[in-house]
């Protein structure tokens, strides 16, 4: 956090008072906070700035049901993965793509990575992966979307995304392993299309 004289506990006092002062010192001290799990899982459509107005809008209008059994950064982080689990579920995302959905860079490196080993990879071609595998996390659902980015790419425990979510631990495994046998066939299905 960026303020470390913040006094959440007297902050949280003050608000339930009626203080705005202090309202806008919580929204000052978590904005940050709040912005990077919005970048982590904006949804297409929603400018990271709605989405981080929307989740404030839902952390004071509950506010009062944060009864201090977890941190208060804990509590904020639930409201704003949900929020952005949410938005992306309302998203509507296409089902599949087509190889003529990929730029003529993205479908060249399909081709390549499926020939070329880690040890002589390029700086290219870790770039084409990178682009790879957002291509392939798009297509998920929007669970699947999240556990692989919290799991995989934040590399995040499972402990802490069962923090974030409220998700079961097993929940959480089993949505995983699913999610990447998903883009294991997708990849597949790619590189036959490549190949084609």
């Amino acid at each position: 956090m960026q303020h470390d004289n913040f006094d959440e506990r007297d902050c949280l006092r003050r608000i339930e008072q009626g203080d705005e002062v202090a309202a806008r010192e919580l929204l000052r001290h978590f904005h940050p906070f709040v912005l990077k799990l919005v970048r982590a899982h904006l949804p297409r459509r929603l400018s990271e700035e709605d989405l981080v107005q929307m989740i404030f809008i839902k952390i004071f209008h509950k506010l009062n049901q944060y009864r201090g059994r977890m941190p208060l950064q804990h509590w904020i982080s639930r409201i704003a993965v949900n929020t952005c689990f949410n938005a992306l579920k309302a998203e509507k995302i296409r089902p599949e793509w087509r190889l003529g959905d990929f730029s003529e860079e993205i479908a060249a490196g399909i081709e390549k990575l499926a020939t070329t080993t880690v040890e002589t990879a390029t700086t290219d071609d870790c770039d084409h992966a990178k682009k790879l595998v957002n291509e392939l996390i798009v297509q998920l659902s929007p669970e699947d979307r999240l556990i692989i980015t919290l799991l995989h790419l934040e590399e995040k425990s499972v402990e802490e995304i069962h923090a974030l979510t409220g998700w079961s631990r097993s929940v959480i495994k089993v949505r995983a392993f699913r999610a990447r046998a998903k883009m294991k066939k997708m990849l597949n299905q790619r590189e036959a299309l490549a190949v084609a």
